[in-house]
């Protein structure tokens, strides 16, 4: 029993490193949280038009934005794990609590580990985000909205309203019957800029396809359409006639996006989705999946190499934390570009992976160094 205890003990973290841990991941989650929240708003707001268009409901609304958290939690990730461990330590710096810890021995190995085990923790939250979640919500997201523009303007016509079910089609109706039959149709077509076309019918009604395509069938109407070459009006009449209210750019939803995509398919895209122009911008994208969760290490590790090393100041120290964040600021900044290069230039690749891992490591070795310095000293000292 007593030796379960003492491996228990034993294999637990040191209650110094509970304390800092505790207050790391909790100002994380608060961090994340709140800017997660604030770009959740100010990204629906680009939603508003559509739900008040089409009539949708609050419940719709939000499981409709709600599908785009788990990307932004992901971007934003790195940068609030640095800041986190950045001003946590330095707050920790100015109320002397640094101070104490070094008094009572510990290392500066020690001292980070706390902060180094919370940017472990994000960096495997990041990848479970960037690999699954993110691809998975946001294709989710991707064909809600389509049924939405595609499906829902079509079911609420109004009576005596023009109503635009897209950018190059709009549809007015006289009244419409509680059972969905329509009267007095008039269909303005643009799909084709090279045969614009108006449709009139006295009667229709809507339907549904297997596919999830919305049409509406007419019946008792025309079909007018100016021929470009003699200019001529040419009118066809008919007894039935059915017209696909999607348009051209909503019928091809299925032309995925990047984001959407899994991690096999962004390196071996299909065909028939990608071109072989843009394979390389997939194939990159692949990459920054794999090499964004790294950042978060190497961000916190510049977080706590600027209040780690160095001299203790009683008067505070401004510039190793704005020299911290101005090299994060860099770094985004040089990723961008490296991604921008890239998509053009596979080679590149190897570089994306260098700006991602190699400021952790340097950081890292200056931690070390510092601690060997300090075990060489005392041991210089203790020998004299």
């Amino acid at each position: 029993m007593a030796s379960s205890s003492d491996n228990t003990r034993r294999h637990r973290l040191p209650l110094l490193d509970r304390y800092v841990l505790r207050q790391l991941l909790i100002a994380l989650l608060a961090l994340t949280g709140g800017s997660v929240a604030l770009i959740w708003l100010t990204q629906s707001l680009h939603f508003i038009s559509m739900i008040v268009q089409h009539g949708l409901s609050l419940g719709v609304f939000i499981q409709l934005t709600s599908l785009m958290l788990p990307s932004f939690v992901a971007v934003i990730l790195p940068i609030t794990t640095f800041l986190v461990v950045l001003f946590t330590y330095q707050r920790m710096s100015g109320d002397r609590e640094l101070t104490v810890m070094r008094a009572a021995g510990r290392s500066p190995f020690e001292l980070a580990r706390p902060g180094i085990i919370c940017a472990l923790f994000s960096s495997l939250l990041c990848y479970s985000l960037t690999l699954w979640l993110a691809p998975v919500s946001y294709h989710a997201f991707h064909r809600y909205e389509f049924q939405i523009r595609n499906q829902m303007a079509a079911f609420l016509l109004q009576d005596g309203v023009f109503t635009k079910t897209s950018s190059n089609m709009t549809i007015y109706v006289r009244s419409r019957e509680a059972n969905g039959l329509l009267h007095g149709i008039l269909v303005e077509d643009d799909r084709d800029p090279q045969a614009h076309t108006t449709v009139l019918a006295e009667d229709g009604t809507l339907v549904v396809t297997s596919d999830n395509k919305p049409r509406v069938v007419l019946y008792n109407g025309s079909r007018e359409q100016i021929d470009r070459h003699t200019g001529r009006l040419n009118v066809l009449t008919f007894g039935r006639n059915t017209i696909d209210l999607s348009s051209s750019s909503q019928n091809n939803h299925q032309e995925r996006d990047a984001a959407e995509m899994s991690l096999g398919e962004l390196f071996n895209p299909n065909p028939n989705e990608v071109s072989a122009r843009d394979r390389g911008k997939f194939a990159v994208e692949g990459w920054h999946r794999l090499t964004s969760p790294l950042t978060v290490i190497s961000f916190a590790m510049i977080g706590l190499i600027a209040v780690l090393r160095g001299a203790f100041s009683r008067h505070g120290n401004i510039t190793r934390p704005m020299t911290a964040i101005l090299t994060v600021v860099g770094l985004q900044a040089l990723s961008l570009m490296l991604q921008n290069l890239a998509g053009r230039n596979l080679a590149l690749v190897p570089l994306i992976w260098i700006e991602a891992v190699l400021p952790g490591i340097i950081c890292l070795f200056l931690l070390f160094s510092e601690q060997t310095g300090k075990k060489k000293r005392s041991t210089i000292g203790n020998r004299s």
